[in-house]
């Protein structure tokens, strides 16, 4: 990829839901038609953007029309996972506790 984001690798669409990849291409849409304005007022400093831009907006349709036909797979939806609890100091003396218990139940 010659021209283009960064951020918006064929690589990296591929773990974008569906949502996502719209909402990405709204902003490129948008960015596009800011562009256009600024081309035509003459404040454009970088046309090269422009056909980054087109090429961002036309990988986007390109994996969404892959992902209609099948050709590509949609990314398994992530289900948020429960940060583990932070044990502070008097709990893990509590657990080090119950742990001795234990540990002095098994003995006798």
């Amino acid at each position: 990829m010659a021209v283009g984001t960064k951020e918006l690798a064929p690589s990296e669409l591929d773990t974008f839901e569906d949502e996502r990849l719209v909402d990405e291409l709204k902003k490129a849409k948008e960015e596009l038609f800011n562009l256009r304005f600024q081309a035509a007022t003459g404040q454009l400093e970088s046309h090269g953007r422009l056909r980054a831009v087109k090429r961002d907006i036309a990988r986007i349709y390109t994996v969404i029309r892959e992902r209609e036909l099948g050709i590509r797979a949609t990314p398994a939806p992530v289900e948020a996972k429960a940060a583990p609890e932070k044990k502070t100091k008097k709990a893990k003396a509590e657990a080090s506790a119950d742990a001795a218990a234990e540990a002095e139940t098994k003995e006798a």
